[in-house]
C-alpha cells in the first residue's frame, strides 16, 4: 500500500517520543484553561445567587439564581458604608410646658436642624472616600459577635459628643456605631435584640460603645439603662451651660433663621428678668438636677465627666482619662492630634479607615450670634448655684464662673 507524503509526514510526527509528549502537554493545558475560565465564570454568578436567594426568602418567592448586573450593585450597596435606618438627632429635654406657640415650633426646629447636621456630617464622611468605620466593621469582622453596649455617652447636647466618639473610634479596642440609636429615650419598645442588632461587631476584649446625647436629659432613661446592665460605663461631655446654650440655638438658627431671638426665648419676662426653665436650651445646661436621677441607679464610680473645653484644649489628656476609664492601654495620644485654626477646635491626623486627617463637619464650630453682654451675666448668674451643687457632686470644678 503507497502512502501519500501527507500521511508519511503524520506518521514521522507521531512516531518522535518529543512530539508526542509537547502534543500531550498542549491538550492538557488547553484543559486545564478551560476549566479555571469555567469556574471564574461560575463564582461570579455567586453575588447576584446570594442576594437574590436572600430577597426570595423575604419575599416568600423562589430564589432567581441568575447573573445581572443589579444583583452585583446590590450586594456592594450593602456592603458600603452608608447612614443607617435609625435617625441620629438630639433630642430635647422632656419639657413641662411650653409657654408660646413660638417656642414649640422652636422645639419641632431643632429636632429637624439635628437631623439635618447629621445628615451633613454623613455625606461629608462620604465625600471623603472614607467608609463608615461602624459600618464597616459591621461587615468586615465577621469572626466576631454583636454584643450590648458596655458604654455609652450619655450626653450633653452640644458638649462635644460627637467629637469624643470620632477621637475614640480610633482606638483599636472600642467598635462604635456612627449614628444614634436613640433606644433608651425612643426606640425602647422595639427590645434588646433589636438595639443589639444596632451594634457593629466586636472580638474578645473589645468595647462596644455608642452615644446618644438626649439620654442623660431622659427621666426613663437610667432605669432603662440599668435593667440592661447595671455594669455599663457612662460617659457624659459637659460643657459651661450658657456656651452650651447659645450653641444649641445657633445650631437652630442656621437652619431656621426666622426663630425668635435668643433673649426673647430666654426670659419669661425681660423686666423681670425671670429666666424661661421651660425652654430646652436652658434646661439641659442645669446638670445637678440630671445628674441627681442617675445617681439614684448608677454609682459616681460608673461615670465619667469629660470636660467639653478640655477635649479642645487638650484632647490627648482627655482621652487619656476616657481609656483608663474604660480599662483601656492609653493609644490614642498627641500624636493623633493637630489643632485645626480655621474651624478653631483640634482634628485628627489620621482617622480610622482612612489615610487622611479628619475634621468634624461643617455643621460643627459655628460661629455664634452676638448675644446682649447682660443676658449672658443673668444667665451666669441663673447656673451660678446649679454649677456649684454639681462641682460638689461630681468633685470637679470646671471652672465656668
Amino acid at each position: 500500500m503507497e502512502y501519500s507524503p501527507a500521511c508519511h509526514s503524520l506518521y514521522a510526527f507521531w512516531s518522535s517520543p518529543v512530539k508526542k509528549k509537547l502534543v500531550l502537554l498542549s491538550i492538557m493545558f488547553l484543559i486545564w484553561v478551560y476549566m479555571l475560565y469555567s469556574c471564574v465564570g461560575y463564582c461570579s454568578t455567586m453575588p447576584s445567587l446570594v442576594v437574590e436567594g436572600y430577597r426570595g426568602k423575604e419575599t416568600g418567592g423562589s430564589a432567581v439564581g441568575k447573573r445581572t448586573e443589579s444583583g452585583r450593585t446590590d450586594l456592594v450597596s450593602r456592603l458600603l458604608a452608608k447612614p443607617q435606618p435609625w435617625e441620629d438627632i438630639e433630642s430635647d429635654y422632656e419639657e413641662p410646658s411650653i409657654r408660646t406657640a413660638a417656642s414649640r415650633d422652636l422645639l419641632n426646629n431643632e429636632l429637624d436642624t439635628d437631623r439635618a447636621d447629621d445628615w451633613d456630617e454623613m455625606r461629608g464622611e462620604q465625600q471623603r472616600g472614607a467608609p463608615d468605620p461602624s459600618a464597616m466593621s459591621s461587615f468586615s469582622n465577621g469572626s466576631g459577635s454583636k454584643k450590648l453596649p458596655q458604654a455609652i455617652i450619655i450626653g450633653v447636647k452640644k458638649g462635644g459628643t460627637r467629637a469624643l466618639l470620632e477621637f475614640l473610634r480610633v482606638h483599636p479596642d472600642i467598635r462604635a456605631v456612627g449614628a444614634e440609636p436613640h433606644f433608651f429615650d425612643r426606640n425602647y419598645d422595639n427590645g434588646l435584640e433589636w438595639y443589639r442588632e444596632l451594634m457593629p461587631k466586636t472580638l474578645e476584649g473589645q468595647i462596644t460603645m455608642e452615644k446618644t446625647p438626649s439620654y442623660f436629659v431622659t427621666r426613663e432613661a437610667p432605669a432603662r439603662i440599668s435593667a440592661m446592665s447595671r455594669d455599663t460605663k457612662l460617659i457624659v461631655v459637659v460643657r459651661d451651660p450658657v456656651t452650651r446654650a447659645i450653641s444649641d440655638y445657633t445650631q437652630t438658627l442656621s437652619k431656621k433663621p426666622d426663630i425668635p431671638s435668643f433673649e426673647s426665648l430666654t426670659f419669661k419676662n425681660r423686666t423681670t428678668g425671670l429666666i424661661d426653665t421651660s425652654w430646652s436650651a436652658i434646661q439641659i445646661g442645669i446638670y445637678a438636677k440630671h445628674l441627681d436621677n442617675w445617681l439614684q441607679y448608677f454609682p459616681m464610680d460608673q461615670i465619667l465627666f469629660v470636660s467639653g473645653e478640655r477635649l479642645i484644649s487638650d484632647p490627648a489628656g482627655e482621652l487619656g482619662r476616657v481609656q483608663d476609664f474604660l480599662g483601656l492601654k492609653r493609644i490614642i495620644t498627641d500624636k493623633h492630634f493637630y489643632f485645626n485654626q480655621t474651624k478653631g477646635f483640634p482634628c485628627l491626623k489620621k482617622a480610622e479607615g482612612s489615610s487622611k486627617p479628619h475634621c468634624l463637619g461643617k455643621t460643627k464650630g459655628r460661629t455664634h450670634p452676638n448675644i446682649d453682654p447682660e443676658v449672658v451675666q443673668r444667665l451666669r448668674d441663673f447656673y451660678r448655684p446649679f454649677n456649684m451643687k454639681f462641682y460638689q457632686m461630681t468633685g470637679h470644678n470646671f471652672g465656668w464662673d
